[in-house]
């Protein structure tokens, strides 16, 4: 039986990215996508059967981690997985006290998304195999199902995780969106070096594509963090 996951994400094109990701990873199946935390309390609410929550931090209605411990109020036994933007060490002090199984950091490639789900996978079939009590080897072996299996996932040839940083740390410290050519003069790249990671940030849904208008001759496309 497939695991059924929510997907609390409020920016429209990451849920759709995270929902589609969900679907193309072997045993998961999206059981639906809220985006507020009182709209994932609801579908929480009428669908008993969701397993897993895959959880943005930056919600309209409330922190993501103010989610987390009103589902254990609640009753909400379903494990968390937190994909976000969030860097916060204090933020991820907090989620592990409350549980949360994974951290998933934006951006990612589907290659990393599927690793953590994979890895929870492991996990939930070593629970399931240990029975009603439990050895310190299965102890062992449920929270180790949980940790890397080789660290993350590579990107796409000829990117380079050090650049992909460079482009998103100039993206989150502009003001206003960027385009191409203001990237790859910010990161002393080339313009169409900025534009392939820009591209793929915009792919995994971390970055926002704009049309940006000025003078005579076609539009710029700029690109803007979410």
């Amino acid at each position: 039986m497939s695991i059924r996951v929510l997907v609390v994400e409020d920016e429209e094109i990451a849920a759709r990215a995270h929902a589609a990701y969900t679907e193309r990873v072997t045993g998961f199946e999206t059981a639906g996508v809220a985006r507020s935390a009182g709209e994932a309390l609801r579908m929480l609410g009428a669908d008993p059967d969701i397993q897993l929550v895959l959880l943005d931090m930056h919600l309209p209605d409330g922190h993501g981690l103010g989610l987390v411990q009103r589902l254990r109020a609640a009753g909400h036994l379903c494990d968390v997985i937190a994909v976000t933007s969030a860097r916060d060490a204090d933020v991820v002090r907090a989620a592990v006290a409350q549980g949360v199984v994974q951290y998933l950091l934006k951006p990612f490639t589907f290659a990393t998304f599927r690793d953590k789900l994979e890895q929870y996978a492991a996990y939930r079939a070593q629970l399931s195999s240990s029975g009603t009590q439990v050895a310190q080897h299965d102890v062992d072996a449920m929270f180790g199902a949980l940790r890397s299996r080789g660290g993350s996932a590579p990107l796409p040839k000829g990117m380079s995780a050090e650049s992909l940083r460079d482009v998103a740390d100039a993206l989150r410290a502009a003001e206003a969106s960027m385009s191409a050519s203001e990237v790859a003069a910010e990161i002393g790249a080339s313009r169409v070096t900025a534009r392939r990671y820009l591209e793929h940030l915009a792919d995994t849904g971390s970055v926002e594509r704009t049309q940006r208008y000025g003078g005579a001759g076609r539009p710029e496309i700029a690109y803007r963090w979410r």
